[in-house]
């Protein structure tokens, strides 16, 4: 693991992980302008309703906002990897993996993934367990939702370099909480790790992204000395 500029570096203040397991489903089925998107309404209303019938602790929705600052457009292109533009995400949380396995071979999740593949682009599924959290993410505020899509040459270094960047993240942007997901073993590639986090409003995390030098000196440049991509999209839940 290499930390670039390693005197701003601080290690994240972990919780421990817990056993839940995740389904994630996510389309690309609206549009971009830029950072900005653009998710189809009634599709993702739909969602929300079949969401619903499935068995799970939680399943919700989320249509994308923007795309913040990333890294890693030359190192997806160079692996033949897809940016991540998924514009609609739904999360289903369960109480464990195999619930989660078994959640996803339900009818209802079937009806709900055949809704979403029938209208979008592009998709990507995938379970996963909880590999480490600063807390859990509390999806009955109307914030602005994370999810961080990380593809790396080197999925054991990702994990290290994680905790040292979500350690900026809590200092700079008073990141109030996070669960990453890391996909099981046996399921798709392309992404070693999803980020999942909240912020209240914009203002809390964006201008950080912006203005703070260290977020492109430290974040970024560490992500990319370590051969990953970070791909944030912001999210509100449906």
């Amino acid at each position: 693991m290499k930390l670039i500029n390693d005197h701003l570096a601080v290690k994240a203040r972990l919780l421990p992980a817990t056993g839940d397991g995740f389904v994630v489903l996510a389309g690309k089925a609206g549009s971009w302008r830029g950072p900005f998107a653009s998710a189809p309404t009634r599709l993702a209303a739909r969602l929300k309703a079949l969401a619903a019938d499935v068995e799970a602790r939680e399943a919700n929705v989320f249509r994308a906002v923007l795309r913040p600052p990333g890294e890693g457009d030359e190192l997806l292109a160079a692996r033949g990897v897809p940016p991540a533009r998924y514009d609609i995400v739904v999360l289903i949380r369960t109480a464990s993996v195999e619930a989660a396995h078994a959640a996803r071979e339900s009818a209802a999740y079937r009806e709900l993934a055949r809704t979403l593949r029938a209208r979008a682009r592009r998709t990507y599924e995938t379970v996963a367990e909880n590999a480490a959290r600063l807390g859990d993410v509390d999806h009955g505020q109307d914030h602005y939702f994370l999810f961080n899509y990380f593809y790396a040459d080197d999925r054991d270094i990702l994990l290290k370099v994680w905790e040292y960047t979500a350690g900026w993240f809590q200092a700079k942007t008073a990141l109030p909480d996070s669960a990453l997901m890391r996909p099981v073993e046996g399921e798709a590639g392309g992404y070693g790790l999803i980020n999942h986090a909240s912020w209240p409003t914009l203002g809390t995390f964006l201008p950080g992204l912006i203005f703070r030098p260290s977020f492109r000196s430290f974040v970024l440049a560490t992500f990319k000395a370590n051969g990953i991509a970070a791909q944030p999209i912001i999210y509100r839940r449906v």
